[in-house]
């Protein structure tokens, strides 16, 4: 072995093991006896995210004519936005 090897400081962490339990895991983890739920789950293990909304978009399927399809794509980011804006504004008009 030569003299040039650096050596490891640091241990191996297999990334499979999952996160150490703590106190604060086990008071928001459900609780079950005998079968029963006693207490459900506080949401230990789920990272915080984008607030709900109160109306949220839903994906749809919608055939559109291609020329139509690419002058609004060219617009650049954001096209799909437009859309639901042009859309808005056509039925408001109506």
């Amino acid at each position: 072995m030569s003299g040039k090897e650096k050596s490891t400081s640091e241990s191996w962490v297999d990334p499979d093991d999952g996160p150490e339990w703590t106190t604060d895991t086990f008071r928001r983890a459900a609780f079950y006896r005998a079968g029963k739920l006693v207490r459900p789950a506080d949401g230990g293990f789920v990272k915080p995210g984008r607030p709900k909304l109160a109306n949220p978009k839903r994906q749809v399927t919608l055939r559109l004519d291609s020329d139509l399809l690419d002058t609004l794509r060219e617009t650049g980011p954001g096209w799909q936005s437009r859309i639901n804006e042009i859309l808005r504004n056509a039925v408001k008009a109506s």
